[in-house]
């Protein structure tokens, strides 16, 4: 009902199990897949494995929604090939924003969860790996540390008072000059080496 009433968004179809979602987006070609995590038979992770193995589905970008219980799915969604999570309790609103994000080619990380999954890699508060961000310049360190917050390139294109291209310019700079794989993966990385602190 949610998605429906958004006029620039339908439902193209649903799934029981991550297999059957698989199959049902080589039909319906949807551009995202909101995709649970704990179904019957064959769990969402598997959906999101299919999905990603599958020449024909390149362009079909998938969201998770999970529940801090299943903190360690998210991980491994994200890893098989998810462009983002978000917590099943998530505002309507911001679930709607979330979906448009990730249509619009973008990776989306609840700041909540990021910053529970992040604080379990033993990295100490305050101590900034500086090393890792020598290679990033001043405005690129400003923008993964905000991209870490959970700030989309809108947001951080608002914030930093630039151009929507700066900051796509500031992001892919920084994913290639760190040799992250993706933005999740850059966000990992604010964390894990301390450019920004959990919780």
């Amino acid at each position: 009902m949610l998605i429906d009433s958004e006029p620039d968004m339908t439902v193209v179809g649903e799934a029981s199990d991550g297999a059957t979602a698989a199959e049902l987006a080589r039909s319906t070609c949807p551009d995202v897949i909101l995709m649970d995590i704990q179904m019957p038979g064959s769990d969402g992770l598997e959906g999101i494995r299919r999905v990603a193995a599958d020449p024909t589905l390149t362009g079909v970008r998938v969201l998770i929604l999970t529940t801090f219980d299943e903190d360690e799915y998210a991980v491994e969604g994200l890893l098989a090939g998810a462009s983002g999570f978000l917590l099943k309790n998530t505002d309507p609103g911001q679930l709607l924003h979330g979906i448009r994000v990730v249509a619009g080619g973008e990776e989306l990380l609840s700041p909540g969860l990021t910053r529970r999954l992040l604080a379990r890699t033993g990295c100490p508060a305050g101590v900034v790996n500086h090393e890792v961000f020598t290679r990033l310049t001043t405005r690129e360190r400003e923008v993964v540390a905000l991209a870490a917050q959970g700030l989309s390139n809108e947001e951080i294109t608002a914030r930093l008072v630039i151009s929507p291209a700066t900051t796509k310019t500031h992001v892919s700079r920084a994913l290639a000059k760190l040799g992250a794989r993706d933005r999740a993966q850059l966000v990992a990385m604010a964390y894990r080496h301390g450019l920004v602190e959990p919780g």
